[in-house]
């Protein structure tokens, strides 16, 4: 796994969306640490909505990290509002609760990929991966 972004690659923005303030502290710190821009954050689903609308113009986020589980709009809601207005968005649910539902409907609705938080450490390989494919 490459631990940091390679330096003459494109350096994505983040949006960090999760209930979980622990969580985003460790999404922020795994992915800054690799060279990546936090863009911004939010803790539900609606704070996404409007952060991001808050973040056009740029610097919009090249990707939104976001949690499925989440009070009030779920993870695949705010997904389905995002990409109906930016087609484009890539996405990666970023989710303790995956199953085979949640991922075929995060498919459907073309979320760039799903995340195990098990998988957290992994995240900027995982960002790169996903990054490389939507080229």
């Amino acid at each position: 796994m490459n631990d940091t972004l390679d330096a003459t690659s494109f350096v994505p923005t983040i949006l960090v969306v999760d209930d979980d303030a622990d969580m985003r502290f460790l999404a922020r710190a795994v992915l800054e640490g690799s060279g990546i821009t936090i863009a911004g954050e939010a803790a539900d689903g609606q704070e996404a909505l409007d952060k991001l609308a808050e973040l056009d113009p740029p610097p919009v986020p090249t990707v939104v990290l976001l949690d499925n589980q989440m009070p009030g709009l779920t993870g695949l809601e705010v997904a389905a509002r995002i990409l109906a207005d930016r087609p484009g968005q890539l996405i990666v649910l970023f989710s303790a609760y995956l199953d085979a539902e949640i991922i075929a409907e995060a498919e459907r609705l073309g979320v760039a990929g799903c995340v195990s938080k098990g998988d957290a450490m992994d995240l900027v390989q995982i960002i790169e991966d996903i990054m490389r494919r939507a080229q």
